[in-house]
């Protein structure tokens, strides 16, 4: 049972970006692997942008300078 983790930082995906990602991580499962779409769990994960960090610096900050 294939299982996949996105994360995402929460800024406004909708319900239904949530969903094509969904099917596209299953179906990409699918394709490449021969995996069953049944069994395949996937999971979206959506982070504050102030518990999320690239560069030693959280995405508030990055995003509040343009980055």
């Amino acid at each position: 049972m294939p299982y996949v983790n996105i994360k995402i930082t929460r800024e406004g995906a909708t319900p239904e970006q949530k969903a094509r990602l969904i099917a596209g991580a299953t179906q990409l499962l699918v394709d490449v692997l021969g995996k069953n779409p049944a069994t395949t769990v996937v999971v979206i994960d959506e982070v504050d942008t102030d518990n999320w960090g690239v560069g030693g610096e959280t995405i508030t900050v990055r995003r509040k300078a343009g980055k």
